[in-house]
């Protein structure tokens, strides 16, 4: 079965959305978005969070000692790189934290998602391709370019809602389905909409 991340959470009443329909993974975003927040709002929020819970901090072309930081205070327990980070960057991170690393890739071909995967990450991120935006544009990106050899484990980002959800997990069973501005009304999470999608997900076939 597949598990879910929501991504972008950024006040009190999302954790306690979270808390109530309990998803395997939440995001914290702290590269520059409308969803953008700080160590210290980041902070607050995890010591709220269910322990059943993993917060994934996403970064984009961030500092590396920023990372280790927010990982040393538990604030996150998994990475998500969503810029242009190389293998080497990587390698640096990996060699300072004990948590998963995901690598997100802005799909644009098959040759690109079998290149991010020779890289030291654990997981991929594959997400829609969109110009200089580095992701959460919910936009679904073509799935056929999706190589059926990839031996890591993927999220599925990119325009996934609550119509669309089961069918992308019968169709490619990724590891984990991202979501954040399907759940959303008016740039809130929304319960009802993050109940929906939960249930969705964990009845998938």
């Amino acid at each position: 079965m597949s598990k879910i991340k929501i991504c972008g959470l950024k006040s009190i009443e999302d954790i306690e959305i979270a808390n109530k329909y309990m998803p395997d993974y939440i995001g914290f975003v702290f590269s520059k978005s409308k969803r953008q927040v700080d160590f210290d709002t980041a902070r607050a929020l995890k010591s709220k969070l269910n322990r059943g819970i993993s917060a994934i901090g996403v970064f984009v072309n961030e500092p590396v000692d920023f990372i280790v930081k927010l990982w040393k205070c538990r604030v996150i327990d998994a990475i998500q790189l969503h810029g242009d980070e190389d293998d080497e960057y990587i390698r640096r991170l990996k060699s300072r934290v004990r948590c998963n690393v995901i690598k997100a890739v802005r799909v644009k071909d098959t040759e690109q998602i079998l290149r991010a995967e020779q890289t030291r990450c654990d997981f991929l991120l594959l997400d829609a391709y969109k110009g200089d935006s580095y992701g959460g544009n919910g936009i679904r990106f073509n799935w056929d370019l999706i190589p059926n050899d990839l031996v890591k484990e993927y999220f599925l980002a990119g325009g996934l809602d609550s119509d669309n959800i089961q069918q992308a997990i019968a169709r490619l069973h990724p590891y984990c389905v991202d979501v954040s501005s399907s759940v959303e009304t008016d740039g809130n999470k929304d319960e009802k909409k993050v109940k929906e999608i939960i249930e969705k997900v964990r009845s998938a076939k």
